[in-house]
């Protein structure tokens, strides 16, 4: 079931890619739209099944990358936390779908939209159900990927095309913070598995770590990095220019991407290593510092905007800010309780 919750997208990207001129528009839009639902309809069945009676578990597909001590494999983690995102994902994913067969009958690249709406949907998929840091990284840059491309979707707009322009290169700047972090993780554990990873972090509460000739806290360290990437992927305060102009591409795209999916994607990193943020006070002040700044800056900011698709996207980042502040809190309680 896992299978189809996550592959169904793929397969109907490749259809459509591949046998656009063969099948035409309307073929286009038949796949891509039955293949989102089919996926809907398959992560409601495992939602009911994991988060509802707790049967958690990992589907191993393959071994991905093996090289000396280093090694990964590809690998469908379905536990609680990703099948909730699979739900969220998958049907919005569907509505924006069903939505866009209208939304876009006058454009002349329907097949193509198609298309990439169900390439980034995939991307977020793999994103949400990585079992290793180095899937997780492979979702996150395919939704950076997938975004520019839908962005920038009616490239004869200059203001699409610097925007989505924008949204790349800022989103590489936490990128960098996301794959240093990546780095460190694993010169800290060991290895790159999140149940390996999440077992051991008590025993690294006190580890220290040398940081670019800095002496500090391992487990800070790691999450300082981590979020940096999170804060560019869910514009927090910072990192957030690009997403007010990301609004220029078609508005199936701002609803899906910028409103509901690929801005939720640092929030879910946080909540997936919150075993590891639980040993980092430190990073989880500073979670809450820039999720308590971002609320109030990007809420202000919405106030004075005219444009209604720019006050949705102040208002999302408002709300991510909010999304922050009480995972950071619900993480302190957690460990003061302990």
């Amino acid at each position: 079931m896992e299978l189809l919750a996550v592959f169904s997208p793929l397969v109907a990207f490749v259809i459509a890619a591949l046998l656009n001129k063969q099948i035409g528009d309307a073929g286009c839009q038949f796949v891509t739209c039955a293949g989102v639902i089919l996926a809907a309809i398959a992560s409601i069945t495992l939602f009911v099944d994991v988060a509802l009676h707790g049967n958690a578990y990992v589907t191993v597909l393959a071994e991905w990358v093996s090289s000396g001590d280093f090694s990964a494999q590809w690998a469908l983690r379905v536990d609680t936390l990703s099948v909730v995102m699979m739900c969220v994902i998958n049907i919005v994913s569907a509505c924006v779908h069903v939505y866009s067969v209208g939304y876009m009958s006058h454009d002349e690249a329907k097949g193509r939209f198609m298309a990439y709406l169900s390439l980034f949907t995939f991307a977020m998929l793999m994103l949400v159900t990585a079992d290793n840091l180095l899937q997780l990284f492979f979702g996150w840059e395919g939704v950076g990927l997938a975004s520019y491309l839908l962005i920038g979707f009616w490239n004869h707009k200059h203001s699409a095309n610097a925007a989505a322009q924008k949204a790349f290169i800022v989103n590489r700047v936490g990128d960098l913070g996301l794959t240093l972090g990546v780095m460190a993780i694993f010169m800290i554990f060991g290895t790159i598995e999140f149940s390996a990873i999440f077992e051991s972090a008590p025993d690294y509460a006190d580890t220290t770590f040398n940081f670019f000739g800095y002496e500090g806290h391992a487990l800070t360290i790691a999450c300082l990095l981590l979020f940096v990437g999170a804060v560019g992927k869910s514009a927090q305060l910072g990192l957030h220019t690009w997403l007010p102009d990301a609004m220029e591409g078609p508005t199936p795209v701002s609803a899906l991407i910028h409103a509901a999916t690929m801005v939720t994607a640092g929030v879910f990193l946080v909540a997936r290593f919150s075993p590891v943020f639980e040993y980092a006070p430190d990073a989880l002040m500073v979670v809450t510092i820039f999720g308590a700044c971002t609320a109030f800056v990007a809420a202000t900011i919405g106030m004075t905007q005219f444009d209604i698709k720019r006050v949705i996207a102040y208002s999302t980042m408002s709300q991510l800010g909010y999304m922050f502040l009480h995972s950071a809190f619900r993480l302190m309680a957690r460990r003061c309780s302990t």
